[in-house]
């Protein structure tokens, strides 16, 4: 199974309160890459808030090389499908991957009932991602080529008109520019770059990675 060309998650963490009948829900949101890294977060957070009633959580991860992603969720002595099931529907209704989210509750001592705490967690969780900077992290491939300064501004043009962002430029002897175009439509800058420089400049395609910076 090939990987996404580009997937939604989010940067660093957010955290966002909503109080529903006197009851605290705390949603902590933060992005992961690992199962280790996503239970060490929950682990950080339980220790935060180990007066707490209720430490619910989430964690969805995308898969990598193939391999199957991994999604996990508890209701941490909440009803049944009451606190990790919405949550973790409202991550994924957020279409978010390698994200983890652990809702924390102060029970206010009124009972909000199944339906009253699916929609307080559903809520918070979605309070953390709204909260959160969601980024799109796209497949992205670099290109290097060195041109003379005279054909530097026709290098940069054709790379615009092949959807390629400059993301380097280093003025020697000669210009060295680093393009960063998606995966895929490496192809186009190549070709337009051997046309401009009549097939002299050595032109190096790295491999694909994933980044936020893109196109």
């Amino acid at each position: 199974m090939s990987e996404p060309v580009s997937y939604r998650t989010v940067e660093g963490r957010a955290i966002a309160e909503i109080v529903e009948k006197k009851s605290r829900f705390i949603g902590h949101i933060a992005h992961v890459e690992t199962e280790e890294e996503a239970l060490a977060f929950l682990a950080e957070i339980r220790a935060e808030h180990r007066m707490a009633r209720h430490n619910v959580y989430a964690y969805v991860l995308r898969g990598v090389g193939g391999a199957p992603g991994r999604v996990r969720y508890s209701d941490d002595g909440e009803p049944a499908r009451t606190a990790g099931t919405p949550t973790l529907e409202a991550i994924q209704h957020a279409e978010l991957v390698d994200v983890a989210v652990v809702v924390t509750r102060y029970f206010g001592g009124v009972l909000l009932g199944t339906g009253g705490l699916v929609r307080a967690y559903t809520a918070a969780t979605q309070a953390a991602v709204d909260a959160a900077q969601v980024v799109v992290v796209s497949r992205c491939v670099d290109v290097v080529v060195e041109v003379p300064y005279a054909l530097y501004e026709q290098a940069t043009r054709a790379a615009e008109s092949c959807a390629a962002r400059v993301v380097g430029t280093d003025f020697a002897s000669e210009v060295l520019l680093t393009l960063r175009v998606l995966d895929g439509t490496q192809a186009a800058l190549v070709e337009a770059l051997t046309e401009l420089t009549s097939g002299k400049a050595e032109i190096m395609v790295g491999e694909p990675f994933y980044g936020s910076v893109c196109c």
